[in-house]
């Protein structure tokens, strides 16, 4: 886990967290860019993205020179890595490259502050006027109308990024995360190779579809994830969260250039409520429950 660090971070640092955000939104991206040009079937193209990040991953490990610490094998960590990159597979048939990060960065975030409220942390004012605003900017961005995203689409992408707060628990405190990564990323494949067994009857891919799957795998899942860990050894924990801010808008204006979408007015509305909400979170200060 990276440490608290209160000075200011050096140019590598910053270059190292634009990269590795920007990797992040390339994620949504590419799923996006798939799955709309009909390359590949969604069962598959979560296959690829695990199998390519278990390869690219474990041979990054393989390349360090520290020893790898030797950690037992989180099982619920494994089925929710599955469980978010499946689901936000799915999610992606219909939703907006944009709309899905938010949903699924507004998930995260808040199913994050829903445990760190179970266990104990009291959160003041204004850090309860953030959650609601948070879940009011959700609320309202799904919520039936013209311009709502289609609900089933919305409903995955909500689950996806459960799992994917879930998972981003699991990891505290892990001694070498790069390595419980890999190792997880290595576990959840037989878990894909089901899922595309169970969808094979709809199974399709073109070259396009896979060279896109194998990228959000290896390159922006895999090599994105070495690069956030490298960064957040000199970001302090308010940063590193108040940084992935800026991955919905970077995939709301990654999808404007790369796939022709929209910006909507309830896009705008509700990105204003879910980010500025959390950042009110993450600003204001919390107090640990006493041992």
């Amino acid at each position: 886990m990276h440490k608290e660090r209160g000075d200011r971070p050096t140019l590598q640092t910053i270059a190292l967290t634009a990269v590795a955000i920007l990797a992040f939104a390339a994620n949504s991206l590419l799923c996006r860019l798939a799955l709309q040009q009909g390359g590949i079937d969604p069962a598959s193209f979560a296959c690829i993205r695990l199998v390519s990040g278990a390869i690219m991953l474990t041979i990054i490990v393989l390349c360090k020179s520290e020893p790898v610490v030797p950690n037992r094998t989180d099982w619920l960590a494994v089925a929710m890595l599955f469980a978010y990159v499946a689901f936000f597979s799915f999610a992606y048939l219909t939703l907006s490259a944009g709309t899905g990060a938010l949903i699924l960065f507004g998930a995260v975030q808040l199913t994050m502050f829903s445990v760190g409220l179970r266990s104990g942390e009291k959160f003041g004012f204004i850090a309860w006027l953030g959650l609601a605003l948070a879940v009011a900017g959700l609320v309202y961005l799904v919520s039936p109308g013209v311009a709502s995203p289609p609900l089933f689409g919305a409903a995955l992408m909500v689950v996806a990024g459960v799992s994917w707060g879930v998972y981003s628990l699991r990891g505290r405190g892990v001694a070498d995360p790069l390595a419980a990564t890999a190792r997880n990323f290595a576990r959840a494949v037989p878990l894909a190779l089901v899922l595309s067994l169970l969808f094979i009857a709809h199974a399709y891919a073109d070259a396009t579809g896979i060279v896109l799957a194998i990228a959000s795998g290896a390159l922006t899942s895999g090599i994105g994830y070495v690069i956030w860990y490298a960064a957040l050894n000199n970001l302090s924990a308010m940063r590193a969260a108040t940084v992935q801010l800026s991955v919905p808008l970077i995939a709301s204006f990654g999808g404007v250039v790369f796939l022709s979408e929209a910006i909507t007015p309830r896009l705008v509305g509700a990105s204003a409520a879910i980010l500025g909400g959390i950042a009110l979170v993450l600003t204001s200060r919390s107090r640990k429950p006493p041992p």
